[in-house]
Parts: C-alpha cells; sequence; structure tokens
C-alpha cells in the first residue's frame, strides 16, 4: 500500500444536478452516479490506488468494512462491479459539536493527516473533496471537486498526476 486516495462521497460520486434529476434513484437509496464510480476506477487502475473512505458514509460500514445500510451496500456493489473495494476508513475525530453543527470539515484534514501517520508506507496521496478542509498540507495534495457536477474526466486527470508525481505544486 503506498498510493492512497481519500475518498468523499458527496459531491464527488454524486453532485447537486445528479440528485436533482435523479429523485427516483435517492429515494430508493442508491445516491450514488454509476458514471462517476466508473471515473473513480479510472483512476484506480491507473494509479494502483487504494481507496479510504473519509466521507460521513464510513460509519456506514462496521469495522470489517461491511455495508450496515442500504445506502452502504448500493455503494460497495457499485465498486464490486468496477473491481474497485474501500481499503480502510479514516478515524474519526469528530465532536458532538461538529456533529449536531455538521462543519465535518473542520476536522477532516486532521483525520487524513493521522491515518498517514499510523501508515508509514504511504508514498503518495490525494485527497477527493469537495469542501475546503482548512489545511495547507491536505490542499497541495487535495482535488477539490463542483458540488454541482461532481467527479470529472479533468478531476481525474489531476489526481493522476498528484499520486504519480507529475504535478507541480
Amino acid at each position: 500500500m503506498s498510493k492512497i486516495l481519500f475518498l468523499d462521497i458527496d459531491g464527488v460520486l454524486n453532485s447537486n444536478f445528479w440528485n436533482d434529476s435523479h429523485q427516483t434513484e435517492i429515494s430508493d437509496g442508491t445516491l450514488i452516479d454509476a458514471e462517476k464510480i466508473e471515473l473513480l476506477a479510472r483512476l484506480v487502475k491507473e494509479t494502483d490506488a487504494e481507496i479510504i473512505l473519509h466521507s460521513g458514509w464510513r460509519f456506514w460500514f462496521d469495522t470489517e468494512l461491511k455495508p450496515l445500510c442500504t445506502e452502504a451496500r448500493k455503494l460497495a456493489e457499485l465498486l464490486a462491479k468496477e473491481n474497485l473495494y474501500i481499503s480502510g476508513v479514516t478515524p474519526d475525530l469528530t465532536t458532538e459539536e461538529i456533529r449536531k453543527t455538521k462543519k465535518f470539515s473542520l476536522v477532516k484534514a486532521d483525520e487524513i493527516l493521522l491515518w498517514i501517520s499510523l501508515h508509514n508506507d504511504v508514498t503518495a496521496w490525494v485527497v477527493l473533496d469537495d469542501l475546503d478542509l482548512h489545511n495547507d498540507q491536505v490542499r497541495q495534495h487535495q482535488l477539490k471537486t463542483d458540488p454541482t457536477i461532481g467527479l470529472t474526466l479533468e478531476d481525474v486527470k489531476q489526481a493522476v498526476k498528484i499520486l504519480t508525481g507529475n504535478l507541480k505544486l
């Protein structure tokens, strides 16, 4: 395990546009755009990166990464169709106040950096998230998606450059 992809879900594998135009899928618990999964698969296959979930969706999986609800099960199924799997999750550093106010972006960077510090074999990493994570070190590795669109081919190309060291920061 050397290349790591820290994956957020909302605003990356779905979008405001997709959510607005696919109400049936949302009501049945899908919540994921299959086209975004295909883009994610391209990124993982080109870089051989492992997926670490740093989204609030990580709480929908048990300690063995087995889905605990319909949404997580659908995500796992869509990933598996592309031969993708979640390798782990970031630790939870949220407080009751953060959970109440839903200001998860305040601790996401610390959760990512803690995960990296616990895994000394990380040689390259990228963060896919639509939020500002309030940390300069993480910002250098983040590909910030547009939440109204979600993951794009251009995002994938930039993420590949970050993971392969071909991006001048």
